[in-house]
């Protein structure tokens, strides 16, 4: 069996989660404090301007660190679907369970939110709390969406956040360093690996300020709207959670139709990956524990060894379907119309930066992924600064339908393999003993 490419290396970013939670309770009770009484403005001016300030820091690692993950990996993939036939069938089950998954995201989390809609009041005070919260960009028509893919200039298209061209540029020119020497390719596999890590050690630096950043944020949020803001919070957290529970759902019945394993043995056999992955929230730390569950189904070691680590690398079964949730969630927050085109673009967006996410907590990577796919819908990023800092619950559901998917994968890639290999040769069958041929007359 051929062997996966090893996961990307990337400088280790960690994020102080609990401080950044017990800074958005503080500033949450001062700003709810603040909002009883005098109202304090310039205090929560004050607040505004840092929390802004925070948020900038944010915004200019999008695009760099964008650009650098979707180019490595949209060349470690297609190294990986060359590498024989039993990659390409792998890759082609990630592919098809993370198109289903994003486009499941996309009918059904406007249908959740029309259901469930966000409180008008708290709704109203994330809107006033957070600058820039308001929708800047116009909604293209459809003639216009599709004009917008070639840019012109990729260069004013990053200048002016026009993700979506940006990233149909880059995800052209990843695919022609594919078809580049050894050499040359991988010398710029190599230089965009590089950039990748670089931009990670800065949104390191820049989360490492989280806690004061969100403390901000918060405390503006609260001051305008009161009691509100913790109703809008737990409606988010319920609603795109909701996302990757069905994500979750979707691995049982994977493992049932296509791995032919029984909801039951396959529930038992997961549950002590997903403890580890509900305790690191990695994929990446998760990997000894689904290597566990595949020797309880009963699974090849190969089996297990060649499509975890690829899966580690390259699929996130939740990532495009919860993210492409939290900014359909913004839209309606911050009055975005969901035309076609705009869904259109999230969901493009949404498949294509997938590739190249790192395997890392999502409060990590939350704003490097769920920001494209807000600018290519046309949809402010100013609330991801305030939602970064109850990430760690979506995040649970996050990682655990990762790990629970990722093991299914491997239990279908097992059960292909079984089929298609040749059957054992056992022992010759004995010659028959030859008749003597009658004489002619």
């Amino acid at each position: 069996m051929s062997e996966a490419p090893p996961p990307m290396h990337l400088p280790d970013v960690r994020v102080p989660a609990a401080w950044t939670l017990g800074a958005l309770a503080l500033g949450l009770a001062i700003g709810i404090a603040l909002s009883t009484g005098s109202g304090a403005p310039s205090v929560v001016a004050a607040a505004e301007w840092l929390g802004g300030l925070w948020l900038r820091g944010l915004q200019m690692t999008i695009v760099p660190l964008v650009v650098s993950l979707l180019v490595t990996g949209i060349v470690r993939t297609i190294a990986a679907a060359q590498a024989g036939r039993m990659a390409a069938w792998t890759l082609a089950q990630f592919l098809a369970i993370l198109a289903a998954g994003t486009l499941m995201a996309a009918l059904v989390m406007p249908q959740l939110l029309d259901a469930f809609p966000i409180p008008a009041q708290a709704a109203q005070a994330l809107r006033e709390g957070l600058a820039g919260a308001e929708a800047k960009v116009a909604v293209p028509g459809l003639a216009a969406f599709v004009t917008a893919l070639i840019p012109t200039n990729v260069l004013a298209s990053a200048a002016a956040d026009a993700i979506l061209p940006t990233i149909v540029f880059f995800a052209l020119f990843a695919i022609a360093i594919t078809r580049l020497p050894p050499a040359p390719r991988a010398q710029l596999s190599l230089l965009f690996e590089g950039v990748a890590g670089a931009m990670m050690v800065v949104i390191g630096w820049v989360l490492k300020l989280a806690p004061l950043g969100v403390f901000a944020l918060s405390l503006a949020v609260a001051a305008r709207s009161g009691t509100a803001a913790i109703g809008a919070l737990a409606h988010y957290i319920a609603l795109v959670s909701s996302i990757g529970a069905v994500v979750l759902a979707g691995a049982y019945l994977h493992a049932a139709l296509v791995a032919r394993i029984g909801p039951l043995a396959f529930a038992r056999a997961m549950l002590p990956a997903q403890a580890v992955a509900i305790s690191t929230q990695s994929s990446l730390a998760s990997v000894p524990a689904m290597l566990g569950s595949c020797a309880r189904l009963g699974l090849r070691e190969q089996s297990g060894e060649f499509v975890l680590p690829l899966a580690v690398a390259l699929f996130r079964a939740t990532g495009p379907a919860m993210n492409l949730a939290v900014a359909i969630y913004v839209a309606h927050l911050t009055g975005v119309e969901l035309t076609a085109p705009v869904l259109a673009a999230g969901v493009v967006v949404a498949l294509l930066t997938t590739l190249g996410a790192p395997s890392l907590p999502g409060s990590i990577s939350f704003v490097s992924s769920i920001g494209p796919i807000a600018l290519a819908m046309g949809v402010p990023i100013g609330p991801l600064a305030l939602l970064v800092a109850v990430e760690v619950l979506p995040d649970i559901m996050r990682t655990v339908g990762n790990v629970t998917m990722d093991v299914s994968v491997a239990a279908a890639v097992d059960r292909r393999a079984l089929t298609d290999s040749p059957p054992e040769p056992g022992p010759e069958p004995e010659p028959e003993p030859e008749t003597p041929m009658a004489s002619e007359p």
